[in-house]
């Protein structure tokens, strides 16, 4: 569920699926609010919304791995590695 949570910066537009329009309105199509799977821009979507939230919280991005946060607390550190959608 995590491309639900992206945020679309350009207006997207689709059309009703098949089974689900609306009874004499099968021409209208729907504009997105959030970003939705098998949407090209969901992955970007979410990477650049959970890339502010751990910037935002102290992580820093690796210089050479774009998905690689680091936190560091004193003596102890916690890394966080995206893959996809996924969180390690």
């Amino acid at each position: 569920t995590a491309f639900f949570h992206g945020e679309l910066e350009d207006e997207v537009y689709v059309v009703q699926s098949e089974g689900f329009q609306m009874e004499g309105k099968e021409y209208l199509m729907y504009r997105l609010k959030k970003a939705l799977y098998g949407l090209k821009q969901a992955p970007g979507a979410w990477y650049k919304r959970i890339d502010s939230y751990f910037l935002s919280h102290d992580f820093h991005r690796s210089e050479c791995e774009a998905t690689l946060y680091v936190k560091n607390a004193g003596k102890e550190f916690l890394i966080v590695v995206l893959y996809v959608d996924d969180m390690l």
